[in-house]
Parts: structure tokens; sequence; C-alpha cells
């Protein structure tokens, strides 16, 4: 498991940059842009125990995204307590634009390797990647079921 922070400190990006407004946002803003959806909307508060910060913590951000553009707040219409979040159409043109990994470090990085030893990282890459799919559909799968359970003492 030491593995992955080793290349995700060598060829991590720092910032992302909006390529239309040349607005600059942290790694932290990117990754919550990451865990939304333009069409499903999380709360406010479901997404900042998932990113496990405060939600005046998430609050802060969200008013900063909010402020670029990137994603609009909505009042639930059952409780006006309860926020959600969702993203916008720059908000999903930054995120579908940014990766986690600048890419002309990762090229670096492969560049070292010879073809044999690049061919079995492609191929362990492979792997992993269908173990994570794997994973993330039993994940889904188990919450899906959760929520078709009635509650107990209904």
């Amino acid at each position: 498991m030491s593995l992955y922070p080793k290349i995700f400190f060598a060829c991590h990006t720092r910032h992302v940059r909006d390529s239309q407004t040349g607005w600059l946002l942290s790694r932290h803003q990117a990754s919550v842009l990451d865990h939304l959806d333009e069409v499903d909307p999380i709360t406010l508060n479901g997404l900042a125990r998932h990113m496990a910060v405060t939600a005046g913590t998430m609050s802060l951000t969200i008013d900063r995204l909010e402020g670029k553009g990137y994603v609009v707040r909505l009042r639930d219409v059952a409780d006006r307590r309860r926020v959600h979040v969702r993203l916008t159409s720059a908000g999903v043109r930054v995120r579908d634009a940014s990766s986690v990994l600048d890419r002309p470090l990762v090229e670096a990085m492969v560049a070292r390797l010879t073809d044999e030893e690049r061919d079995t990282a492609i191929r362990g890459l492979g792997l992993l990647a269908a173990a994570a799919q794997a994973q993330m559909g039993e994940r889904a799968d188990r919450k899906q079921e959760e929520r078709l359970r009635p509650e107990r003492g209904a």
C-alpha cells in the first residue's frame, strides 16, 4: 500500500485551471467537483460527511465554487433547511477536463520504463481498474438494497 503515495506525489497536480476563464481551483475544490453530478444533487451535509470535513468547511468551499459558477445550491422542497448541491455546465466542463495526475509527469515517469516493464505496468493497472469497477458496482448494489429495505419499526 506504500506504492500509490509515491506515484501520487511524483505526478499529482496541485491546482486545476479553468481553460475558459483562466481561474485557478485548488486540488480540494477540484476534488469537490469530482464528487458532484450535474443531474443528481447531493446534500451539503452528506458531501461534507463523505469528504470528512465539517459542514461549515464544506459550505465555505461551496460558496467559492458557487461564486465562480461551478455549482448551484438547491433548497429541498420537502425540508427547506436541507441544501442540495449539483454541478453547473461550467462545473462539468472543469471536472471533465481535470485530472488528479499531471499528464506530462506521468508520461515522463512511464518513459523511464523498458517496453516490457511498461507492458507489465499497464496490465497491472488494467487488473486494478477491473477490480475497482467490480467493487464500486457491489457498493452501489448494497446502497440500492439499503434504500429499498423498509425501515424497522415503521
